[in-house]
């Protein structure tokens, strides 16, 4: 799908209530998991212990961290949208965000998003991006939410 863009508060009005786009898949591979091990702390031994997680995780490998998969929204949501003519975007928060199944290490997941809701705050645009981060060839979803960003234009 082609990267949507968008140039002017008035053109993302046109998109409330559609889809925005899908990005392409991206491998979650061992290293990736590591590396954010490392960055919070966080060497459970369902993420970064491979042989552990063989013989002892109901999965039979290692898995993704569930905050791990939400870090990469930005990186994938940047795949899918261009927004010119801003000053600065914000992350305002999330919301309803719930992990619906586990990222094995290896699967690859994308973005789908939808412009839920917008609002002017005085030359701000306060998008509500309703989101599906799915893993390929899994019926279930990763994760899914509402993303709320401040979008400040010139």
């Amino acid at each position: 799908m082609e990267k949507t863009v968008v140039n002017s508060y008035e053109e993302f009005e046109k998109l409330v209530g559609q889809q925005i786009g899908q990005s392409e898949y991206i491998l979650i591979d061992q290293e990736r998991v590591n590396m954010f091990a490392d960055a919070t702390n966080d060497h459970q031994w369902i993420h970064v212990d491979v042989e552990r997680a063989k013989v002892e995780s109901p999965y039979q490998g290692t898995i993704v961290h569930g905050y791990l998969t939400l870090s990469l929204l930005p990186y994938l949501w940047q795949e899918i949208i261009q927004v010119n003519n801003i000053k600065l975007m914000v992350n305002y928060g999330m919301d309803k965000m719930k992990f619906g199944q586990a990222v094995k290490v290896g699967q690859r997941i994308r973005l789908t998003a939808w412009m839920d809701s917008l609002v002017n705050l005085r030359g701000t645009a306060k998008t509500e991006i309703k989101f599906i981060i799915d893993i390929e060839g899994e019926k279930k979803k990763a994760l899914e939410g509402v993303a709320t960003f401040l979008y400040y234009f010139n």
